[in-house]
């Protein structure tokens, strides 16, 4: 299946003092297009894709090149690399939406999350179940 793309709005107050996206607020853009992968629906926009939550366990994040504000948004190219018994990795790029005339996208970072499947109610991780898997199989590359 083709990658999740969720074209994100920049704010203001992301912009730091060398007018370009600061690079916590860039981190902050991941989770919002994770959160709306995965934390209140799927894809085709049915119920959210881990049936109790689950919770972030590692960051890894790369930046390219410096994003500057700007008022049009950012592309967020999303999709889960790998699935494990109770992990899942989710690989991202920001880029540019559209391709300039010369060629590719830019593309601005290029990030992986590692997210766990997690039971509040006894605190612990947990197995990914079945339907669980299958639903993170559609956004696998």
């Amino acid at each position: 299946m083709p990658r999740q793309r969720l074209l994100l709005s920049l704010r203001w107050g992301d912009m730091d003092a060398y007018r370009h996206v600061n690079n916590v607020e860039l981190l902050r853009l991941l989770e919002e297009a994770r959160v709306r992968a995965f934390g209140m629906a799927s894809p085709d926009g049915a119920a959210p894709m881990l049936a109790t939550g689950m919770v972030v366990a590692k960051h890894t994040i790369e930046y390219k090149t410096p994003l500057d504000y700007r008022m049009e948004p950012v592309a967020v190219d999303l999709w889960v690399g790998r699935i494990g018994g109770a992990s899942f990795e989710v690989d991202y790029e920001v880029r540019e939406p559209d391709p300039p005339v010369t060629g590719t996208p830019a593309t601005y970072v290029t990030a992986s999350t590692v997210c766990v499947a997690y039971d509040f109610a006894t605190g612990r991780p947990r197995r990914l179940e079945d339907a669980e898997r299958a639903r993170l199989a559609t956004l696998t590359v």
